[in-house]
């Protein structure tokens, strides 16, 4: 039988941190100055399975309260929940500054992550991540800067979100120490991964796969609203109907089941669906199943 299901093993990848869980959840939008609220989504997440929690320092940004306000949020409920944070791997990211709009030359990357260990009261963040490449910084000054907080005791491990395989290589030269992770989009949406080589370079290079957008941005889940979008709705609802669950969880167990073995991040900020999410672990489906949702994905059969 051709039956493909969600490698849930543990991942115990970094020193002094609980083991990655196959699920994210990432603290991405701000809802308001609501510390019990937050703090709900936080334990959902846990009740979920789920050890790794994703934020970063731009996340609140478009908001009245303003760059850092996700981090600070998040901050206040580690701060109030002190067993939390033995319980999770944290991991942040940085190096977008507004307006230039990215800055990770000489002493800046560095300020960033102390900025964001501030505002979440931590003296260590578990995962750093460049957010978005500075393509004004040689690869050179980037690695210098998260060896220099790696060996300050800052951050146990590096990683960086929405870099071409060339632009990993391109670190990687430069870094003392393995790169640990990449973080790009990717979902029954978004399947450029899978042809664009950061999948392949992932299988490679051991490295792990966080993919934030799985759901499409919501599409999958809102409605369609576009042909496109119906059919891979369509394509996913015929897993969903004989597994006895959710287009989400389908949705989620897609990309989960590729070799490189990628951790959706949930964007969820509603304790329902965060803990929804772990139906995704359960799902099977047949190789066909998958072509069949990416066929749907491309509009044109497989070559």
């Amino acid at each position: 039988m051709d039956r493909l299901t969600v490698n849930t093993s543990p991942r115990q990848l970094i020193d002094g941190a609980p083991a990655l869980s196959a699920l994210g959840w990432g603290m991405w939008r701000y809802h308001g100055d609501d510390l019990g609220a937050a703090t709900a989504r936080c334990m959902a997440a846990l009740e979920a399975g789920i050890t790794l929690f994703d934020t970063a320092d731009i996340y609140g940004f478009d908001h009245e309260h303003g760059f850092g306000a996700a981090e600070t949020l998040f901050g206040r409920v580690l701060a109030a929940n002190p067993g939390l944070r033995g319980q999770i791997v944290l991991a942040s990211k940085g190096g977008i500054q507004p307006p230039i709009p990215y800055h990770q030359r000489g002493e800046q990357l560095i300020a960033c992550c102390e900025a964001s260990l501030r505002r979440l009261n931590v003296d260590c963040i578990d995962l750093y991540q460049v957010h978005r490449p500075d393509l004004l910084a040689h690869p050179a000054e980037v690695a210098a800067a998260l060896d220099k907080l790696r060996q300050q005791g800052k951050i146990k491990a590096a990683g960086v979100s929405n870099y071409t395989p060339a632009q990993v290589a391109a670190l990687a030269a430069h870094l003392p120490f393995r790169l640990l992770s990449v973080q790009p989009e990717f979902s029954p949406l978004h399947i450029a991964p899978l042809f664009d080589g950061v999948l392949d370079q992932a299988l490679e290079r051991n490295l792990t796969v966080l993919t934030w957008s799985p759901l499409g941005g919501g599409g999958l889940v809102r409605g369609a609203a576009d042909a496109r979008t119906a059919r891979v709705a369509a394509a996913l609802d015929i897993i969903a109907h004989r597994q006895g669950t959710t287009r989400a969880a389908v949705a989620y167990a897609w990309a989960m089941v590729h070799p490189a073995r990628p951790i959706p991040l949930v964007g969820s900020q509603t304790p329902d669906r965060i803990r929804e999410a772990a139906d995704a672990l359960k799902v099977e489906m047949t190789g066909a199943d998958w072509y069949g949702v990416l066929v749907a994905a491309r509009g044109t059969p497989m070559p």
